[in-house]
């Protein structure tokens, strides 16, 4: 596969450990919307360094946009999904069915069963 693909372009950045995870945390925020400190919270496992460099190349990338209120002290970010990050929440529900479908045998996940999951 050539480096210029967009299939490998897209893997690069889609694949990284936790990116899709983050991307489903957003869509479970208000507003598909969550601050830097709510997003570390759901992510068990997750360090600070990691969290805000995979926002970072979410944000370059076109999925996740950034807010800044300046007026607050200290300052807060959000993180909200872009139209574009919407659309990739479809992709990983597709993911989501074909798993449940032919290789995971509806394993729970947290406080529910995974084939209930309305994502």
């Amino acid at each position: 596969m050539q480096e210029g693909c967009t299939v490998n372009q897209t893997v690069k950045y889609i694949a990284r450990k936790w990116t899709m995870l983050i991307l489903l945390e957003l869509y479970k925020g208000e507003g598909h919307t969550r601050r830097f400190p709510e997003l570390k919270g759901c992510l068990a496992g997750i360090t600070q360094k990691v969290l805000s460099v995979r926002l970072k190349e979410l944000e370059r990338e076109g999925l996740v946009e950034k807010k800044m209120d300046i007026e607050a002290f200290p300052l807060k970010s959000e993180y909200t999904l872009t139209e574009s990050g919407l659309e990739m929440i479809e992709v990983i529900k597709s993911i989501k069915l074909w798993a449940l479908r032919w290789k995971i045998k509806n394993i729970e996940c947290g406080s529910q069963d995974c084939g209930q999951c309305v994502l």
